[in-house]
């Protein structure tokens, strides 16, 4: 649902979210929160080619203990999509810090889905003080973890994507050929333009090309959650037994599903963040 800046709605029939877009330093980006402000802040980040809207139906099993912040990515949902800015991952984390600050937050669990969690990597690179813990969904480690595609659903050849190739380029996002795409995801797809999905996927590739994901975060001394979708057709699930380089680790796959289990099974998603957040989430002071 598209809101004026400051203005509430309600999510999912139950909570009210507040909707704004933060003036920062080289851009505008868009947040949501939910939630009580005086609970321990929890920040989703999105994967590409996605928004804060892919965290919808997690958001109601969070926010009886948390305060919940999603922000759309830069060239992402509702936030500014400019042609000169950098993508670079070292940026958009420093983005979402800088989001932090301005929302008030010195202390917040980050969760990534898939290339977000790279970004929740680089933010606890960047800004260790802040982030207190991640947690990393279906994020693969390293390029090597990575599965092509059979086919290039989309691509700058051809900008926007047919309905067709984004329903192919979606279907890979789950476990079970048929999932229903929630509409307004392909929405955020549609309205990206052609250098901001291409710019943001090489900035992860360029990433994690540098070092991978276990080797980075095994020198941060922050403790890690990864869940993995068993299923997942993007990123071997295997590869997540790599993030054992991480001392302390906790690694839990999820069986049947894939890529995207916040929204194939949000309650089985949302038990082991829970459970990991209760002990190390910070309480706003």
């Amino acid at each position: 649902m598209t809101v004026s800046d400051g203005e509430s709605y309600v999510n999912g029939g139950a909570e009210a979210t507040e909707s704004s877009t933060l003036s920062l330093d080289d851009c505008d980006l868009h947040v949501c929160q939910d939630g009580p402000r005086a609970a321990p802040a929890l920040l989703l980040i999105h994967g590409s080619a996605s928004s804060a809207r892919s965290w919808d139906r997690m958001v109601p099993l969070l926010t009886g203990s948390h305060r919940v912040i999603r922000i759309d990515l830069l060239g992402h949902g509702r936030s500014a999509k400019p042609a000169d800015r950098s993508y670079a991952v070292p940026d958009q984390a420093r983005r979402a810090g800088e989001a932090l600050d301005r929302l008030g937050v010195e202390h917040a669990v980050v969760v990534g889905h898939s290339s977000g969690g790279v970004v929740a990597t680089a933010l606890a690179e960047l800004r260790p003080e802040v982030v207190t813990a991640l947690a990393l969904v279906n994020t693969g480690p390293g390029l090597d973890a990575f599965i092509a595609p059979e086919s290039a659903a989309t691509g700058p050849a051809q900008w926007p994507p047919s309905d067709e190739q984004l329903r192919r380029f979606a279907s890979t996002a789950f476990s079970r050929a048929g999932y229903q795409f929630p509409e307004e995801l392909l929405d955020d797809v549609r309205g990206m333009t052609s250098h901001t999905f291409t710019t943001t996927m090489r900035a992860t590739r360029s990433y994690l090309e540098q070092r991978a994901l276990p080797e980075r975060l095994a020198v941060l001394g922050k403790p890690l959650l990864v869940l993995f979708g068993e299923d997942d057709r993007r990123w071997r699930s295997s590869s997540a037994s790599e993030y054992r380089a991480v001392p302390g680790a906790r690694i839990e796959l999820l069986p049947g599903l894939g890529h995207t289990p916040l929204l194939e099974d949000p309650p089985r998603t949302a038990a082991p963040l829970l459970a990991f957040t209760a002990i190390h989430a910070v309480r706003a002071d």
